[in-house]
């Protein structure tokens, strides 16, 4: 019987390993995890690129705002007729949110597989011992406290260094931010 993961240990390990092994600091790897967030982001940004299509997502985006704020102006007014008559909408409209949604999960699809094998690895390899000192103010506007009382599973019980932070919320706050430069890289007209 084969063992899969270790298997999927061994290949990510085979990508992976020659990166750990360049960082600075292999043992506190705070630049592999910003390279490996780098790699994630492109693959979910170019599966975003590829598979929705933006144009006809952003005018069913458009579209949707305008018929919710046509909805509130007319219950604000008390305008009975209008209404009714947005109403009469609000079936075609429901189905154009359902249709938007469905585009917007297929890169999901794509992507998922992927990016689960990627956090495995990173949570059997080094990288799980990972602390980022952050300044004090974003270690709040981060809501870190809190992280660490929900995720200290993630944090391998290093939660208590002060304004430290571990694998990953520094993996989540890096993805956001390679995200938003790659999505304005790749020409997409709204952000994350």
């Amino acid at each position: 019987m084969f063992d899969i993961m270790g298997m999927v240990y061994g290949a990510l390990n085979a990508v992976f390993n020659p990166i750990l092994a360049m960082d600075p600091n292999p043992s506190n790897p705070a630049l592999t995890v910003l390279i490996i967030a780098f790699i994630v982001s492109l693959i979910t940004t170019v599966a975003n690129k590829y598979l929705v299509d933006q144009d006809a997502l952003n005018e069913k985006q458009a579209k949707m705002k305008e018929f919710n704020k046509e909805l509130r102006e007319a219950q604000k007014r008390g305008d009975g007729k209008k209404m009714a008559q947005l109403q009469a909408q609000q079936t075609e409209m429901m189905k154009e949110n359902t249709e938007m949604m469905s585009e917007q999960f297929k890169p999901m699809i794509v992507t998922f597989v992927p990016i689960i094998l990627i956090f495995f690895w990173m949570r059997a390899s080094a990288i799980h011992d990972l602390v980022i000192i952050l300044p004090k103010t974003v270690y709040w506007v981060t809501l870190t406290p809190l992280w660490h009382v929900l995720g200290s599973f993630f944090y391998g019980g290093q939660a208590t260094i002060p304004y430290g932070i571990g694998w990953l919320l520094w993996y989540m706050i890096c993805t956001f931010g390679m995200s938003q430069i790659l999505r304005k890289f790749l020409g997409f007209k709204q952000g994350f």
